[in-house]
Order: structure tokens, then C-alpha cells, then sequence
């Protein structure tokens, strides 16, 4: 077929660096009353002793419940489900990233060319990837919810960003998709604990990848 595929909705572009934006509800801010607030820290709490000490599989809402002291059905009202739950405890790395991808030095803040802050880019997310790999797979929603999640909607739009810079003529909306394939915390377990390939050799692929999409 050599006709040109339709854009892709408008509502999902955007016009300079996107807003820094949050991976828990907006209530989740410091605009809770004492209690609650307090409530949720020790939930926190309880669920992180639990990966550190059994990993991220022993996170349930029933687990939680009991290693905080409260009911279960305080843990449901506090963050929906299990994968609510373990979206606010990626929350504080996630801001983290953000800010450093959106405003932070470069190569990975504004300030270097795009292909470079490509390549910071994926080179965070790796280490990150890495670091948190149980309570990222843990986390990952369903195939129906997953690229409609808000945060991994922003990665995307941030790499559309700089690929419409780094390739004018590109596709820059698929392109991003494969480069988040390649990032996708599945993978990396596969890569990294079943094959059992250095995270070196992954950051390598990627800056390869990059080179050879933006033609550098």
C-alpha cells in the first residue's frame, strides 16, 4: 500500500515538553486529612517490608492488611486494587524520573539533541527498569489498560517529541511505540533473568537502536 497511514488522535500530542505528572490518584496529595495520610504511609510501609522480605508476589491486599494492623477493606478504599497499590509504590522513583527527563540536566533534561536525550532516556529507564524490576512486573496492567496508562502515555509522548525533532520525516508515534517495546519491563525481565544477559548489553541495544532510527 503506498498510502500514508492516518495520523494518530490529536488529543495525544504534544506541544513542547509535557507536565510533570503524578502515577497515583490526584487524592493521593498532601491534601488528605492527618489519619489518612497517615493510614496510607503505614500501608506503604507494610507492602515495602513485604517485597523486601518475600518479594513482590507476597504483595496482596489481604497480606497488607494484616502487616499494618488494619482491615482489608482499608486497603481496598485506600488504592482500589493490588495493581493501585503497587502504582503508589513506584510513585516516588516514578516523580523522580519525571523531573529529571522534563526539566533536569542533560543529556537526559532539555538542553542536548534529541538523540542523545534519546538515548538518556532509555539508558534511565533500563537502570530504573532494573532496579525495581519485581514491583514493575508486578505493577504492569493488562494488555486492554496498558497503553492507555497515563504515565506510560507521557514516556510515549516525550519520545514522540524528540523523534519528530531527531526524524522529521518518521513516523514518530509508531516509532515511539517500538522504542517503549523495548523498554517494557516484560522484557527486560526475559532479557535480564532468563537469558541472563548483562543490563551493559541492553543499554548497548538501545543506543544502537536509537543510532540507527535517528540515523547518527
Amino acid at each position: 500500500m503506498s498510502a500514508a497511514l492516518p495520523p494518530f488522535p490529536k488529543p495525544e500530542e504534544t506541544v513542547g515538553e509535557p507536565e510533570l505528572l503524578q502515577l497515583g490518584p490526584a487524592e493521593d496529595e498532601p491534601c488528605l486529612r492527618a489519619d489518612a495520610a497517615r493510614n496510607r504511609a503505614r500501608l506503604l510501609d507494610a507492602a515495602a517490608r513485604l517485597i523486601a522480605e518475600h518479594g513482590a508476589a507476597a504483595v496482596t491486599m489481604e497480606a497488607v492488611a494484616t502487616a499494618a494492623n488494619v482491615g482489608k477493606g482499608t486497603v481496598f478504599r485506600r488504592f482500589g486494587d493490588r495493581t493501585g497499590l503497587l502504582t503508589a509504590l513506584l510513585d516516588h522513583s516514578e516523580k523522580k524520573f519525571q523531573a529529571a527527563f522534563l526539566s533536569g540536566p542533560p543529556p537526559l533534561g532539555p538542553g542536548a539533541p534529541p538523540a542523545e536525550r534519546l538515548r538518556a532516556f532509555g539508558s534511565a529507564m533500563l537502570r530504573r527498569a532494573v532496579d525495581e524490576l519485581d514491583l514493575q512486573l508486578a505493577a504492569e496492567p493488562g494488555p486492554e489498560r496498558r497503553h492507555m496508562v497515563v504515565v506510560r502515555r507521557l514516556h510515549h509522548g516525550h519520545l514522540v517529541l524528540l523523534l519528530r525533532q531527531a526524524v522529521p520525516d518518521g513516523d514518530a508515534e509508531l516509532l515511539a511505540h517500538t522504542l517503549m517495546g523495548y523498554l517494557n519491563p516484560v522484557l527486560v525481565h526475559h532479557l535480564i533473568r532468563q537469558c541472563e544477559q548483562p543490563p551493559e548489553r541492553l543499554e548497548a541495544g538501545w543506543s544502537d537502536l536509537v543510532d540507527r532510527i535517528t540515523r547518527t
